[in-house]
């Protein structure tokens, strides 16, 4: 009789894009004792929690999908939010991986047990599970970010943030508060304006705003065309992958290409908002692209409405009874809308995770996130992350970088299934050699020529803007040498 090697067990946590994924990869690589823990109610990640009135993906809707399963019936060029979750709970059932997920179970501790190179996790329940591989599919956008303000305990009123939607807020003929500026307080603004008796946008730094019709419908004839023709579909996907990487290189590197694209910027602004002192108002004090694009075709209409106003003057305080800004002048206000976006750098965070040697991630990162090509962290084996520190961002698609991350991982889980090796662990020379050549990439681009943006603020260098060309040879086959290979007794 002929036994099955199930090994390794692996856990999966985050059944977003990254966790998906994981686990159809390994499963169609043979690898069978795959468990998925996601903390939420239902698998998409970010899909799933962020539910806010106008959610729309800013990127085209045949790019924002998975290679192993084409949707060609999407409804609009830009899909809206609930589209999006839908589609990643009928891949997961579609595919057949319903049984390998377990919902509402938030992880809170992994530890690495050198003695039997394995990893012991724990839930919020209680639960123990044990597995040889822990990969962490956590994403980054899913601890909402809660700016600091006096006095927002004390508002008599309803505050609700924007990956924590409350359906039951009653936001028509109130008066609505909407606080930050990036795509989410963008297209929360003009989804509740119509309907509010007033809207107040609080801009601290305005940003650019590309013009696009983002409620375009996609053709019943072209979903039906996309389908009956699966390579023009399939091709079609390549095109825009090749152009988001053409993208990602106009937004990191002058050029003539750069430039016009900025160029177009001024001119969304230019065209859409006549009155002067508004759009002196609405112009940021920087470049065009040094920050992540936002990308609309209604804001510039719905901040123009009479009930609707901007207010650059900085927040000082929240009273009982509204907003009150530098000026000494009091907004009344019913209801505040945080669009203040997501804690990026978090990760894994708040769970524990406690590697070799009682290392922890927190000691770890203690200088910030870093990562060995975005999946390894040393004195952390068998762990591995997707779309992890240095993951591309802003215009590189997320589920081909995840892909090509699962891929990579798979590697090694192949050398565990084969037997004598044991556990895998990036050396600290090639971590640091890796966040050495990242920094020494940066040095060309428009991060270091005067476009002071959120990706470096921070001091820490979150973009590798040579990676739409080099991210399939990042994660080809890996170097062994760059890795501590343990082996059972009697091996190697």
């Amino acid at each position: 009789m002929t036994t099955t090697n199930t090994r390794p067990r692996v856990i999966i946590i985050g059944a977003g894009v990254a966790g998906i994924t994981a686990l159809h990869t390994f499963r169609s690589r043979g690898f069978t004792d795959v468990k998925v823990l996601e903390k939420g109610a239902d698998v998409g990640g970010v899909w799933h929690w962020n539910r806010y009135p106008g959610l729309t993906c800013d990127v085209p809707s045949q790019i924002y999908q998975f290679g192993f399963a084409p949707k060609p019936d999407w409804s609009h060029i830009w899909a809206g939010g609930a589209e999006i979750q839908r589609y990643h709970r009928a891949v997961v059932d579609e595919l057949g991986l319903s049984d390998h997920i377990q919902l509402n179970t938030e992880v809170v501790d992994a530890r690495w047990e050198a003695a039997t190179s394995s990893w012991t996790v724990r839930t919020a329940d209680g639960e123990t599970l044990t597995a040889e591989v822990v990969v962490c599919a956590t994403g980054v956008l899913h601890h909402p970010a809660y700016p600091e303000i006096a006095g927002l305990d004390t508002f008599a009123g309803e505050v609700v943030h924007t990956a924590r939607w409350d359906p039951t807020v009653t936001t028509s003929g109130r008066h609505i508060a909407v606080i930050g500026t990036g795509s989410t307080g963008v297209q929360v603004v003009s989804a509740l304006v119509d309907d509010a008796c007033g809207l107040t946008h609080y801009v601290r730094s305005p940003q650019w705003v590309l013009w696009a019709p983002m409620s375009l419908r996609q053709s019943r004839c072209v979903a039906r065309l996309l389908e009956t023709l699966p390579a023009a579909h399939a091709g079609l996907h390549k095109i825009l992958l090749r152009g988001s990487a053409i993208l990602a290189d106009i937004t990191t590197r002058p050029s003539w290409r750069r430039r016009a694209v900025q160029t177009y910027a001024r001119m969304s602004l230019r065209l859409q908002v006549r009155d002067r002192d508004l759009r002196d108002r609405l112009t940021p004090d920087y470049e065009p692209l040094c920050k992540r694009q936002v990308v609309s075709g209604t804001y510039y209409r719905a901040i123009q409405q009479p009930h609707a106003h901007l207010v650059t003057e900085q927040i000082t305080e929240v009273t009982a009874r509204g907003i009150r800004t530098a000026d000494g002048r009091e907004h009344p206000t019913d209801v505040i809308v945080l669009a203040t976006g997501f804690r990026a750098h978090d990760y894994m965070r708040p769970m524990t995770i406690v590697g070799r040697d009682g290392r922890t991630l927190d000691d770890a990162w203690r200088d910030g996130p870093r990562a060995y090509r975005m999946t390894a962290i040393p004195g952390f084996p068998n762990l591995f992350t997707i779309l992890g520190p240095n993951s591309p961002t802003g215009s590189i698609s997320l589920q081909h970088t995840s892909q090509l991350t699962a891929d990579y991982i798979v590697h090694w889980l192949e050398q565990l299934r084969a037997g004598g090796v044991t556990s895998v662990e990036v050396t600290d020379e090639a971590t640091e050699d890796y966040n050495r050549r990242l920094a020494e990439a940066m040095e060309p681009t428009v991060w270091n020529t005067g476009c002071h943006s959120w990706y470096i603020e921070g001091g820490s260098i979150d973009l590798f803007p040579y990676m739409p060309s080099t991210l399939a040879s990042l994660l080809d086959t890996p170097d062994h040498s760059h890795f501590h290979i343990g082996t059972a007794p009697g091996d190697g």
